[in-house]
């Protein structure tokens, strides 16, 4: 039984990283001053594609992402662990958006594709820690929808079966395809880079990228058309001006705090003023033990 999977993932700033320029003054992500990496459970949503791409030949797998033009990279990142290609939906007029117009764009890029059997994505994305995009998408393109899942068990007969991990137990649930299916963070991490795919893929890049290759890489990627990563901006896809962007997001950022965490300062010890076994002292009778 081979399948059309459609996995959408981000690629999101790496929050280990924030500096005081991450924000803009209007509230929205500074993305192109902060480091970038893949979103964490779209990566085990991935690995549960390619799962199920080992167990039914002819399947394929497609990665979606919206963001800067520099978000083919996980792109790259995925075609090198397995996935078959991917598609960046990238335009200006798509920044700011908040859950519910980015989930309008995706869907509407989803219909573009079409003749998908089973769409993944990560519960939530690092930095907005919503998990409302993949059920708004769900709800957009009129299907069941699986959150929450850890395992994908069974994929057969126009249905799913999944294991999901809820805050109290476990449950096994069946939905129909086509469906989207959202994956949690403890469903099993992404396999690793292939090296054979690895240097297969090495110059996989967008249309954007393409213009600054050197030209000797040029003729490579002329070559083999699975090579080049697909670019979309909003008239591909048919979006509705009113409903992405800032135009199309209900949700603004009103003021925006910079917290500085600082390190407490460390108790001294000095001859003059306390021991070592006086400071112990101090600690045990402030404390009760048992």
């Amino acid at each position: 039984m081979s399948l059309n999977i459609v996995v959408l993932a981000k690629q999101v700033p790496d929050t280990r990283n924030v500096g005081k320029d991450a924000m803009k003054e209007d509230g929205t992500i500074n993305r192109a001053a902060l480091p970038a990496i893949f979103n964490p459970e779209d990566l085990n949503a991935l690995e549960q594609a390619l799962r199920i791409k080992d167990a039914n030949p002819g399947t394929t797998v497609t990665l979606l992402t919206m963001g800067l033009p520099r978000a083919s990279e996980i792109i790259r990142e995925a075609m090198m662990r397995g996935a078959d290609g991917g598609i960046v939906l990238t335009d200006r007029v798509l920044g700011g958006a908040d859950t519910l117009a980015t989930s309008y764009s995706l869907a509407q890029a989803v219909k573009k594709i079409g003749n998908y059997d089973l769409i993944l994505g990560g519960r939530q994305a690092i930095d907005g820690d919503t998990a409302q995009v993949g059920p708004q998408i769900a709800e957009k393109l009129g299907l069941p929808q699986v959150t929450y899942a850890e395992d994908i068990l069974e994929v057969a007969n126009g249905h799913i079966i999944v294991k999901r991990r809820l805050e109290n137990g476990v449950e096994t649930v069946k939905a129909p395809l086509p469906c989207v299916v959202t994956v949690n963070g403890s469903a099993p991490d992404c396999r690793p880079r292939n090296a054979m795919r690895l240097m297969r893929f090495k110059y996989a890049t967008s249309q954007s990228e393409q213009s600054k290759l050197p030209e000797q890489i040029k003729e490579i990627v002329a070559k083999r058309p699975e090579l080049t990563i697909r670019e979309w901006n909003a008239a591909d896809v048919d979006a509705d001006p009113e409903q992405i962007g800032m135009p199309g997001s209900p949700t603004k950022v009103k003021n925006i705090v910079n917290v500085v965490f600082t390190a407490k300062e460390s108790r001294k010890l000095d001859n003059d003023d306390e021991s070592l076994e006086g400071l112990i002292k101090e600690l045990l009778a402030n404390h009760t033990i048992g």
